[in-house]
């Protein structure tokens, strides 16, 4: 079943409110979406850029997953952010970029941060948030970003309204939701897989306290970006800035 949607007119940002209503009390999974964000943020504390006419989006939801497990939601959404903007863009132009960016033409169209705490109930509270460019893309970013708008196919004139992308969204995520639910983490994986490209070649890895360099190997069964340096180091990346394809 899909969660229901708020959708409000402005907020600070989706994912603060949903902790905020995680930390109240809430038991009910619900998408909450704003048509302008006053303070919107990205990976790392990043401020993300909320132009209006482009979707900020967050799912509030409870598991019992342990939390190296409920993490996995990260690959859930990127499936489903792709599969958002395949419902209108030109086809083939989709891929996603390790671990979660998804790309548009090789720039990036959209945004995925996971917050998560633990619930009053005990259970672990997820807060997945996902910002899309439908409209606009931010300016002056470190790699080139892009828009729903600028890749559409060839018989759809404007972006999908702000409402309307939510419901794709939330109804594609349901599906992969509970595909994960029902048979596991593999065939996310491998759906994910298909959709990734960067996975055999040079590749950096900015972890904040140091920047590895090598070659991707593909990725481990939980989702780790496997990366063999030039001395033949295997080191597995869960988290970093990983730029594929470039030097440091």
């Amino acid at each position: 079943m899909t969660p229901p949607i708020d959708l409000l007119d402005e907020i600070d940002s989706t994912n603060a409110e949903a902790r905020r209503r995680a930390e109240a009390g809430e038991t009910v999974a619900r998408w909450i979406v704003a048509r302008r964000q006053s303070a919107g943020r990205g990976r790392r504390g990043r401020a993300w850029n909320s132009d209006t006419g482009n979707l900020f989006a967050t799912l509030l939801t409870l598991t019992h997953k342990a939390p190296a497990e409920a993490a996995q939601v990260t690959f859930v959404a990127a499936l489903a952010v792709a599969d958002l903007l395949d419902a209108f863009a030109v086809p083939g132009s989709v891929s996603i970029k390790w671990p979660n960016d998804v790309m548009l033409a090789g720039e990036k169209a959209a945004g995925i941060l996971i917050e998560s705490g633990t619930h009053a109930s005990g259970a672990l509270w997820l807060a997945v948030g996902i910002g899309v460019n439908l409209a606009h893309a931010p300016e002056g970013t470190e790699r080139p970003a892009t828009c729903l708008a600028s890749h559409l196919r060839s018989d759809i004139a404007y972006p999908p309204s702000i409402d309307a992308a939510a419901r794709v969204l939330a109804e594609a995520f349901a599906l992969w939701q509970a595909r994960w639910e029902s048979l596991g983490f593999q065939p996310i994986l491998d759906a994910w897989i298909a959709r990734t490209s960067g996975l055999d070649g040079p590749c950096v890895a900015r972890l904040g306290h140091e920047t590895v360099e090598g070659t991707a190997d593909g990725v481990a069964p939980d989702g780790a970006l496997r990366l063999r340096t030039a001395d033949g180091q295997l080191r597995l990346i869960s988290a970093g800035d990983v730029f594929f394809g470039v030097a440091a």
